[in-house]
């Protein structure tokens, strides 16, 4: 029961001309399906790098927003220590007026100073502070102003790009439907060395035809004696420089003929 599956999911035994000729009809599929990708330019990029961008800004914001939330918060308690020193000052005053010897006064004298000292150095944080304050605040104005700019530039590209996905939308659904049935007619071999192909190829192009005597792909020399052996269809074969799958003139004529029937030719 197996095997009949197995069998049944293998596509059908073709000849080797009607392979090369699927191959290059695949070929022509995916190159209209690659000319749409390119339509789009750099806009997805641009639209995945101005997301990325938002989201690191909104990190610094985040962080801005807790750093200026901890220098309110010890401006905060450097004036809570200021008001218990002043009060203790004044406590220490009163008391001073009613020391009976000089040992309590000296005491006093001590505390006061020291409480001195802490309004003072207090008030000194306190500088510090409210100057790192502003700057961060005014740092944090200026990303804030920036992750506004990179908003509004996200929503144009995001909506350039819809629209072209939008136009592009039926026709690139349509190519992949045809590329897919295409596929399906060629042996499972051959279809996954094609995708391994393409995923290395600079310029996409897997199945390429002779010109001038030479690979359409790297553009090297093909020796006579190959050519005529491409041009037999006895086997695929493959550029011994860029191991792109080569086609005559007749399979690119076929295949031409057999697209503009269908109508999904482009000139």
């Amino acid at each position: 029961m197996s095997d009949k599956m197995n069998v049944q999911n293998q596509a059908p035994e073709i000849s080797v001309e009607e392979k090369l000729v699927a191959l290059y009809e695949l070929q022509k599929m995916d190159s209209q399906i690659d000319e749409i990708k390119r339509m789009r330019g750099e806009l997805p990029l641009e639209v995945q790098d101005l997301e990325d961008d938002i989201v690191g800004l909104e990190t610094r914001i985040k962080n801005y927003k807790q750093e200026i939330h901890k220098i309110e918060s010890d401006i905060k308690a450097c004036r809570t220590k200021i008001k218990e020193a002043d009060a203790l000052l004044k406590k220490y005053e009163t008391q001073q007026n009613k020391v009976r010897n000089n040992r309590e006064f000296d005491s006093l004298t001590k505390e006061m100073e020291f409480q001195s000292m802490e309004v003072k150095l207090n008030e000194k944080r306190i500088k510090a502070a409210e100057d790192e304050l502003k700057n961060k605040i005014e740092a944090l104005d200026k990303v804030q102003k920036g992750i506004e700019d990179k908003r509004s530039n996200l929503l144009q590209s995001k909506a350039e790009l819809e629209n072209i996905v939008a136009e592009t939308k039926h026709e690139e659904e349509n190519l992949r439907k045809m590329s897919e049935e295409i596929a399906s007619k060629i042996e499972e071999r051959l279809v996954i060395a094609y995708r391994r192909i393409k995923t290395g190829a600079r310029n996409g192009l897997v199945v390429v035809p002779i010109y001038r005597d030479s690979c359409g792909g790297c553009y090297n020399k093909i020796p006579a004696q190959r050519q005529l052996d491409i041009k037999s269809h006895r086997k695929v074969i493959v550029c011994e420089y860029c191991g792109r799958i080569l086609v005559d003139e007749e399979i690119v004529a076929n295949v031409n003929t057999l697209l503009e029937n269908k109508k999904v030719l482009k000139k």
